[in-house]
């Protein structure tokens, strides 16, 4: 049921009541600071209730960042060191192995790889990481490389994206992240990361990938120089490629971490602007399946309340997560199952473990670290 909302949301409201799609305008309005956040947060309620249920989902999953040396100077990043920084590491294959036991050994089912374009380590060596991990542990579904990084893999080897993301799946690839995303108007991307691949070629790996069969998700990073009309063109671009191809199974809105970054004079976003992007993405994105508030970055307690707010995912156990960590997170670098559950049922929602193609997952009462994926579509969602 929506209640009473803000006079200036009526047409907004009568087109989320009526199954329509919202438009630029509306993307605006609902991005004015003195729309009571919690007006829209009924309205993403509805439209997510609507696509999931009473549903919450989480996965078990680790990340891989095999290497922070970078060669782009991205001023929003904490992570990247250059080659003879004492911060930096490359990790061996030894090191990636033992990465993919501790995921096996603690149930597992994906591992997130992303990490910097080390100038000196070609894409064989990439592949290799690939290659090697998924070999070892053939169940352990390997989400790797964002559209960022595999713009720089043509870079390497001459070839075309379609050959990249081939030679990536011959290797184990299972799905894209949504890393790298950033904001695609270039006034802002010209600013903050002008020499990696801009918004087209982010767009175009992303579509290359879906018609080849491999799903991804997309990100959106807000709260630093960018303006409202800046998210809404980019949440725009997102959706339209959604129709185009129905490849991106999660959005995640990202809340910039400006510690130890060249953009720290910057306060990070507020709760309620982290909840005011959680609504109106699940707003004004009608056509992608699932928000993830990402307690990484939001903090357990706002990604808690996003649940009611259109997000509809939590993340993940999240092992050996450094890249928003070394900007500044305050949270946990691992959350227990037993803990994830409970913020869920405490938000009132049902917990279901996902894996990373959102087919449930069932584990024996007496080996956790043991699991099955009974159906082979993902979980079928209310109409």
């Amino acid at each position: 049921m929506i209640y009473t909302v803000d006079p200036r949301l009526k047409t907004v409201r009568d087109k989320v009541e009526a199954g329509e799609r919202l438009g630029f305008d509306e993307g605006l309005l609902m991005e004015q600071p003195d729309i009571p956040v919690n007006d829209l947060g009924q309205l993403a309620n509805l439209v997510r209730e609507r696509i999931n249920g009473n549903i919450a989902f989480y996965n078990i999953n680790t990340h891989l960042n095999a290497t922070n040396v970078c060669v782009y100077r991205c001023v929003f990043c904490a992570f990247r060191s250059d080659l003879r920084n004492p911060k930096g590491y490359v990790m061996s294959d030894e090191q990636i192995l033992a990465r993919g036991q501790e995921a096996v050994d603690n149930g597992c089912t994906e591992m997130h790889i992303v990490g910097g374009l080390h100038h000196q380590r070609p894409f064989e060596w990439y592949l290799n990481i690939v290659r090697i991990l998924h070999e070892a542990y053939p169940r352990l579904h390997l989400k790797a490389w964002t559209a960022v990084e595999i713009n720089w893999f043509e870079f390497l080897t001459k070839s075309s994206t379609e050959e990249v993301l081939r030679r990536l799946r011959e290797a184990g690839l299972g799905s894209l992240p949504g890393g790298g995303a950033e904001i695609f108007h270039p006034e802002v991307r010209d600013q903050i990361c002008e020499h990696k691949a801009d918004g087209s070629n982010w767009l175009h790996i992303h579509r290359t990938a879906h018609r080849m069969g491999i799903a991804s998700n997309c990100t959106m990073l807000y709260g630093h120089i960018e303006k409202p009309l800046h998210r809404i063109d980019h949440l725009l671009r997102l959706r339209s490629l959604q129709d185009e191809t129905g490849g991106f199974q999660t959005f995640v809105p990202l809340a910039f971490h400006p510690d130890n970054t060249g953009l720290s004079h910057l306060k990070k976003p507020s709760a309620v602007m982290d909840l005011r992007m959680v609504a109106i993405s699940r707003l004004m994105l009608d056509n992608i399946p699932h928000i993830k508030a990402y307690w990484i970055m939001l903090g357990l307690g706002t990604a808690q309340t996003a649940l009611s707010f259109g997000a509809d995912d939590l993340d993940g156990t999240v092992r050996h997560e450094l890249i928003y960590h070394d900007a500044g997170a305050t949270t946990p670098e691992l959350l227990s199952v037993e803990r994830i559950r409970q913020l869920i049922e405490e938000a009132g929602r049902e917990p279901v473990e996902r894996d990373t193609l959102y087919r449930r997952v069932h584990r024996p009462a007496d080996r956790p670290h043991e699991w099955s994926v009974t159906n082979e579509q993902p979980i079928p969602l209310p109409v």
